[in-house]
């Protein structure tokens, strides 16, 4: 490994964090980083970053099909009507993160959505924090990547005010590197010249 960089079998260097785990290295070299603007799809996600708080991303990412299932396809029209008998259901749900805060939070989250959709859309909500274009980074090694910046505690902010919970700035940092919202592949790593040329056709 060189300053953040895993060079691996197939002579590709990549970023660190996904190790050699072939699924892992998967949702590395294919979602994280793209830019999404799906408003159904950037709801899912938020709200997997906040199951993500106090775990690794891997442990969610294992039991992203399950949550799926769990969360009526994270429609957000559907989980806003959740009642307290799916929260004692979901609570006796293996295949999830059990935490009542977490799927009480994710409810509220949809509402919440729901109300932003009335107003223009939840993509459009986020993406105009970074005036509708991924910010490029060019992040030379691990220790330039960042936890937070002022864009995620502003986007916070306005989330929390909004209704969503488990949105602080780290979450919130997380969430964008993951829908492209910001390129933190290391500028070593093979994904972020493309996820860079991706962004010049927006």
């Amino acid at each position: 490994m060189t300053d953040g960089l895993i060079l691996h079998p197939d002579n590709r260097h990549r970023c660190w964090w996904p190790g050699t785990d072939p699924f892992y290295v998967a949702y590395h070299d294919n979602e994280w980083g793209v830019p999404e603007f799906d408003d159904r799809a950037l709801f899912e996600k938020l709200i997997l970053d906040g199951f993500q708080a106090g775990l690794s991303w891997i442990t969610i990412l294992r039991k992203r099909e399950n949550f799926r299932q769990a969360f009526a396809g994270f429609d957000p029209a559907v989980i806003a009507r959740f009642d307290q008998s799916h929260v004692e259901a979901l609570m006796l749900d293996q295949g999830i993160v059990r935490n009542r805060a977490k799927i009480e939070a994710t409810i509220a989250g949809a509402r919440a959505w729901l109300s932003l959709q009335e107003r223009g859309g939840f993509s459009g909500f986020l993406w105009n924090f970074v005036d509708g274009r991924p910010i490029q980074n060019n992040l030379k090694s691990r220790s330039d990547v960042q936890a937070e910046t002022d864009v995620s505690r502003r986007i916070s902010k306005a989330l929390k005010a909004e209704g969503f919970n488990f949105v602080g700035p780290t979450i919130v940092y997380a969430f964008m590197q993951a829908v492209g919202m910001v390129n933190d592949h290391l500028v070593g790593c093979y994904r972020h010249a493309e996820c860079a040329a991706l962004a010049e056709t927006l």
